[in-house]
């Protein structure tokens, strides 16, 4: 179900002498529920300034945003509260505040003035605190826990807040790899099992892809372009957005490489795992990898028969290696030709 439509939206920065430095503009965008979506681009190109604006932190320069069918500027901030929550990069200082207190906030827009929690609160903060994976860090001190759990105890107090839409800016931002990963899997969960709509902007291009249900790609300079991942990489649509010099996205192995080749080209025959990582430390070094033969190539690397090593073929040299290191090692010191 669509719970979010732009039409024609400019975003962008307003002065106070009157002047606006407009980002993008004649936004379409939609989000639907259970569904995450990733905003992906370079530092600068908007994406936490249109999470701001979909926020209601700052205001739109032009056209309007709808959510569930209404212009967000006709909406009180109570009742936005309980249409959307944000998870923004910056911390903020929370003293001796314990986890619990921290995720009860995101009760407050059905509290009331006085944040008095009844029975049906305490049901919710304790379902979010489960869902987050965090039941356990209930009364621990928030500035005692880790960046990864500090992060958790803000999506939980998102869910705590019960609302259909969820903004996230860089949520994975200094974390190590698994805890980044665990963050996704809990977002994509949420999305998938409470039907949110999630939107959250990160530099992992590698985790978007594997994780998210659609992209919206940002650049300096271009349009918003938006698909599910597998349309943008085929399209080259998602490379385009981040190719620099000396870097560029390969559709085949899904990854980005960098750098031309600059040493001789080495033929490496066959399909294997092993010869798939053998690809890649030789192109790491700066040779050029082909996978055809060719009779100007003099050195040829293929597995043994039974797929356990490496057979190197050079100039009458044949040589039988167990290791990619030692491979290297040999092709770097053979003569030039």
């Amino acid at each position: 179900m669509k719970v979010l439509k732009t039409y024609n939206l400019s975003i962008g920065y307003r002065f106070n002498r009157g002047e606006d430095k407009i980002l993008h503009k004649h936004i379409e965008l939609e989000l639907y529920s259970g569904e995450i979506t990733c905003l992906l681009g370079p530092n600068g190109s908007g994406k936490s300034t249109l999470i701001r604006t979909f926020s209601g932190f700052q205001p739109a320069l032009g056209g309007d945003l709808f959510i569930d069918a209404k212009s967000i500027s006709q909406y009180k901030p109570k009742e936005l509260a309980r249409l959307l929550s944000v998870v923004l990069t910056e911390h903020p200082n929370v003293g001796n505040m314990t986890v619990y207190a921290m995720v009860a906030f995101g009760r407050s827009p059905y509290t009331g003035f006085l944040g008095h929690l009844n029975k049906t609160d305490r049901g919710v903060i304790e379902k979010a605190l489960t869902n987050a994976g965090i039941p356990e860090l209930r009364n621990r001190q928030f500035h005692s826990l880790s960046d990864g759990e500090k992060q958790k105890v803000f999506i939980a107090k998102s869910l705590a807040q019960e609302t259909p839409l969820m903004f996230l800016d860089e949520p994975t931002a200094f974390l190590d790899f698994p805890s980044k990963v665990e963050i996704l899997q809990l977002l994509r969960k949420t999305a998938w099992d409470q039907q949110k709509a999630v939107l959250l902007s990160t530099h992992d291009l590698n985790l978007a892809l594997q994780f998210a249900d659609k992209i919206w790609l940002m650049g300096s300079n271009k349009p918003i372009v938006t698909g599910v991942p597998e349309d943008l990489v085929l399209s080259g649509k998602f490379g385009s957005y981040f190719d620099h010099k000396n870097i560029s996205f390969d559709k085949i192995s899904g990854m980005f490489t960098f750098g031309a080749a600059t040493r001789r080209a080495i033929i490496v025959s066959g399909q294997h795992v092993k010869l798939d990582w053998l690809r890649k430390a030789l192109q790491r070094k700066g040779y050029e990898v082909l996978n055809a033969e060719d009779t100007s190539v003099h050195i040829m690397i293929r597995l043994t028969s039974d797929q356990q090593n490496f057979k190197l073929k050079s100039n009458g040299l044949n040589k039988i290696f167990s290791n990619i290191e030692d491979v290297i090692t040999t092709v770097e010191h053979a003569p030039p030709l």
